[in-house]
């Protein structure tokens, strides 16, 4: 059994991947053994206990506000398994995360509801078994402990580099060369999204994605990427910054959340305000940030503050066309399946669709706490309707759009 103090942890990973400390191949993926694998929260401890099919390499950090314990491991398939199987409590507390990170990690994230400090991080080789269980305990700190903790943690965590805001808006499509088209897939990886009757949101999101990128290429002669293509995290500025550099005239981010309170159905299509339409569009915005969030990645600082003025000179000119962009999904949508939800254009602080130079909306396929939206999204035939829609709606815009750009030059 190996253990270290909560200071040791990352210099551990070190050792472990330059010396073979067991006689296993550690650029193996483990896989996750769910019955003897439990997560236990209490105001009070922590306790992690994952049981694997091979030892990994991993280490332990901290991120505050709110206070979370971060293991990343190298590397672990947490394919297949739900939050309910390892965490019972997860219907009471939402604040688990795991699944793909980064190429060649994988990553928990554990919301612990208040201050803790790592007393142990123990891993146990199977005797006979090439198996490992990994048993990570915590206990009830105070504030500036479990703080220093996550601070000295930070300078570990490998961040995804900011690029710098474009602000020159990139030449305005003219109807005459195919349309580049970005299509962002929402969640992914550690960030499952909404999760109903053991379907995952960023699955079908996926799955959507890549069904409307094929016709959009096939039927629409469109030049289009997908952000993801794969069960990985990306996060919200990363999938901003892949649009730029696609040099993409249009950003559609696929999302099939699930409002815990209220009900609503119906396809919907948001656009960036800093005000949200109602409470239920603010409630939606507040988490697909939480998905960086609880990946542990800061959204603070994304944009320059010395050019933000040059921004939203910039998105003055990109707002009619992201307006006009709305109003054809709109038309696109409802020619193709003849309702929408009660309201469909709204908007929303959404940090994926701040992209000062792009028309961006968000397509909210459905909601996956209705049952009849979710069978709907699941169905093949439904979801080729909709992406007829949306073909209609990307070949209406890039019309008017190239127009309206004659008519702005004369």
């Amino acid at each position: 059994m190996l253990k270290m103090g909560k200071w040791a942890v990352a210099i551990w990973v070190m050792m472990i991947c330059n010396q073979p400390v067991f006689a296993q191949d550690f650029r193996a993926v483990a896989q996750v053994n769910i019955a003897e694998s439990e997560i236990k929260l209490s105001a009070h401890k922590a306790q992690v206990s994952l049981n694997i099919s091979q030892s990994v390499p991993f280490r332990i950090s901290a991120l505050d506000m709110p206070p979370r314990l971060v293991v990343d491991f190298n590397e672990v398939n947490f394919t297949g398994v739900a939050r309910t199987d390892i965490f019972p409590q997860a219907d009471a507390n939402d604040g688990l995360r795991f699944g793909a990170f980064d190429r060649g990690w994988s990553r928990l994230i554990l919301e612990l509801g208040t201050p803790m400090t790592l007393n142990s991080a123990d891993m146990k080789v199977l005797e006979n078994s090439a198996g490992a269980i990994i048993d990570i305990q915590l206990s009830a700190s105070n504030a500036e402990d479990f703080a220093n903790w996550a601070s000295e943690s930070q300078a570990k965590l490998r961040g995804i580099p900011k690029e710098l805001p474009r602000f020159a808006p990139k030449p305005r499509q003219n109807g005459e060369r195919p349309l580049v088209v970005v299509i962002d897939a929402g969640h992914g990886g550690i960030d499952s999204g909404a999760e109903r009757e053991g379907v995952r949101e960023s699955s079908l999101v996926l799955t959507f994605a890549k069904e409307l990128q094929s016709l959009l290429q096939q039927e629409g002669g469109m030049e289009v990427h997908l952000t993801r293509d794969r069960d990985i995290f990306v996060p919200l500025q990363a999938r901003v910054s892949f649009a730029r550099k696609m040099n993409a005239d249009v950003f559609l981010s696929i999302h099939a959340d699930a409002l815990e309170k209220g009900r609503a159905t119906g396809t919907s299509i948001y656009t960036l305000s800093d005000e949200a339409s109602d409470a239920a569009s603010h409630q939606l915005a507040q988490s697909q940030d939480r998905g960086d969030l609880l990946a542990g990645v800061d959204l603070t600082g994304q944009d320059d503050k010395i050019s933000e003025l040059l921004m939203e000179m910039v998105r003055r000119e990109t707002t009619p066309r992201t307006d006009m962009l709305a109003a054809a999904m709109l038309d696109g949508i409802r020619t193709s399946l003849g309702s929408m939800h009660r309201r469909p254009h709204l908007k929303a602080g959404f940090s994926v669709l701040r992209a000062a130079d792009i028309p961006s909306v968000l397509i909210e396929l459905g909601f996956m706490s209705s049952s009849d939206d979710l069978a709907q999204m699941l169905d093949p035939g439904w979801r080729d309707q909709i992406s007829f829609g949306i073909l209609l709606a990307l070949q209406s815009w890039k019309a008017d759009d190239a127009e309206a750009a004659t008519l702005i030059r004369k």
